[in-house]
């Protein structure tokens, strides 16, 4: 029911994005070479164009894809729209000056394609407004109006009401309630009661219903077969919503096994192969080039901690990964030999186990940089959850909620807590927090703006000491 409608407006909007895309390029030709507006000397014929603007539209509605303007799970915000938009028009732009490179299609007009960019985006922002409009009218002429029966009332029928009212343009109306004796509280007072459970039968008949959404105790599976069955007596959808669904995440995955449905309580972007892969393929091709870009940086702090302490240059340390897997990690080494005498703590401000040169390249994070070598080899990942020695996990995994589920990912060299402020001797549950939160709503485009951040920001930080 919501899926199907959610998948219709998604295609609209697919559409009509991949529609505005090629509009948009005829416009910005038209105003150049043929309104008179702007005045022009030789240039490439329109044909040559043509297999880039039809590459261009497909690779548009995929950018808005990554970027995330096309999830269901809520109603997006007119500002995040322009944002993604603005992006994705920007992306597409350099895609687009790709395209016409590799073709050895020089004589482009810059003109033109300045043009298509902001023609394209303002016709893209009319389109999205005008469908939303267009679905507003339709709805309140109550011409996409779908009506709801609710049967049962407790929390959890509460958080399925209070998530439909996020998606307004949907058209859903709940008609009222049938409450049931053993309901764990009591309807709120602007919802009708329109019938006892007995009742249901007949309120099914004298109403205009198009779905039932069912929510009753687990113990009382008799009564749950009995509404079905009422609901396929008039030929009505009927929908359960479960009342252990505060147990579950935003967003459950549902599979299958031979003929038994399963719930996946904790699914996250990156179990999906498709996701998996990409990311992968990006942190190899990104620790490889860090590595080559890099190598100069790393054989003069190697020889700086050779030549100004004596031991190592790298520090091995055990910490844990993926399905709690432990493995080696690798870092600069920037304390004195005898650290672990001294304690192995967290590091704390102006710590006397620290050799000179290590105290700045702690400071400047160039002592994680090796980690490029685990990245590489498959341990971590550019981006994730940072990882920690077991002795801290044993310690965490019974102090914090949650803690555990870090290791559902790779972990990374940095990641959302870290560019958030949460790294050195912070608090570990809000890190926990941000990891979570990474997690689950991974995106390919959240990586993308981790290292921005990363870059901008992240590299100096008060807590790394």
């Amino acid at each position: 029911m919501f899926r199907t409608y959610g998948l219709v407006l998604k295609r609209m909007f697919q559409v009509a994005d991949g529609l505005m895309v090629v509009v948009g390029f005829l416009v910005a030709w038209w105003l150049k070479f043929h309104s008179g507006l702007l005045t022009y000397g030789g240039h490439l014929p329109f044909d040559a164009y043509l297999p880039v603007i039809v590459l261009m539209a497909p690779v548009f509605v995929l950018l808005n894809s990554i970027l995330g303007l096309y999830q269901p799970m809520r109603v997006q915000k007119l500002t995040r729209e322009i944002r993604v938009l603005t992006e994705a028009t920007a992306v597409m732009l350099l895609v687009f000056l790709s395209v016409l490179y590799m073709l050895k299609l020089a004589g482009f007009s810059r003109d033109v394609l300045a043009l298509y960019a902001g023609v394209c985006l303002v016709f893209l922002l009319t389109e999205r407004i005008a469908l939303r409009l267009a679905l507003r009218t339709l709805r309140s002429h109550r011409l996409n109006q779908r009506y709801i029966l609710l049967v049962g009332w407790n929390a959890s029928m509460h958080r399925f009401l209070h998530g439909l009212e996020q998606y307004p343009w949907f058209g859903y109306q709940v008609l009222g309630v049938v409450p049931t004796p053993g309901d764990d509280t009591s309807p709120p007072a602007g919802l009708p009661i329109v019938g006892r459970m007995e009742e249901l039968s007949q309120v099914l008949r004298h109403h205009t219903v198009d779905h039932v959404v069912i929510s009753l105790p687990r113990a009382t599976p008799e009564l749950m077969t009995w509404v079905i069955q009422q609901c396929d007596l008039q030929g009505i959808q009927s929908l359960i919503v479960p009342d252990y669904i505060d147990i579950l995440p935003a967003r459950p995955r549902f599979e299958t096994f031979g003929d038994m449905p399963l719930i996946d309580t904790r699914y996250v972007p990156l179990d999906d192969a498709t996701n998996a892969a990409l990311k992968r393929t990006f942190d190899i091709a990104f620790s490889a080039l860090a590595l080559a870009v890099l190598s100069p940086l790393l054989v003069l702090v190697a020889l700086g901690i050779k030549l100004t302490s004596p031991g190592p240059v790298i520090y091995r340390q055990e910490r844990v990964g993926r399905n709690r897997r432990t493995f080696t990690m690798y870092k600069f080494r920037t304390m004195r030999p005898d650290a672990d005498a001294l304690g192995n703590g967290w590091t704390v401000p102006n710590d006397q186990r620290r050799t000179r040169l290590g105290a700045l390249i702690r400071r400047t994070s160039i002592d994680e940089l090796p980690q490029f070598w685990n990245v590489l080899i498959g341990d971590m990942s550019v981006i994730g959850p940072r990882p920690e020695q077991p002795k801290f996990v044993d310690q965490f995994s019974t102090e914090i909620p949650h803690y555990m589920l870090k290791h559902r990912v790779r972990p990374g060299i940095t990641g959302w807590a870290q560019v958030n402020g949460w790294r050195g001797d912070s608090s570990i549950p809000e890190r926990i927090r941000y990891d979570l939160e990474y997690i689950e709503d991974w995106s390919f485009w959240l990586d993308l703006r981790i290292i921005g951040k990363t870059l901008r920001t992240g590299l100096v930080h008060p807590n790394a000491y």
